[in-house]
């Protein structure tokens, strides 16, 4: 069997935990990739499951909570931390963690976005 040619350009954002859009099994890639984005609980909802598109969806609004929430740790570690008796070494390395994890963050809220468009792009009925 051939498969036919994907006109689906990949993102630099792209997972490479997740097949090409178009290649075989490559939505099962994809929602296996956002299942481990979002909290154990709502991976198993049957709609979740059945339906990738929603998936993405509750993965893309999971990770702009988690942006929010260590955006928020970062801002306040500085005054926070040193009333929890947190030596500045530790405050130092603290910020350092957050400001890492919102980058990392963000480049998968990018990730996410790609595959939440492709899996649209390729959903049947379009």
């Amino acid at each position: 069997m051939i498969m036919p040619l994907t006109t689906t350009r990949i993102s630099p954002d792209w997972p490479c935990q997740v097949k090409n859009p178009g290649s075989y099994d490559w939505e099962r890639s994809a929602a296996k990739w956002l299942r481990d984005l979002v909290p154990a609980r709502y991976a198993s909802y049957p709609a979740l499951l059945r339906h990738p598109v929603l998936l993405a969806r509750h993965a893309q609004i999971q990770v702009q909570h988690e942006i929010r929430v260590a955006r928020t740790a970062l801002q306040t570690a500085r005054a926070d931390l040193p009333r929890l008796g947190m030596p500045e070494s530790v405050i130092e390395h603290t910020i350092k963690l957050y400001a890492a994890e919102v980058m990392q963050l963000q480049h998968i809220a990018r990730s996410v976005r790609a595959v939440t468009e492709a899996l649209v792009e390729h959903s049947p009925g379009r």
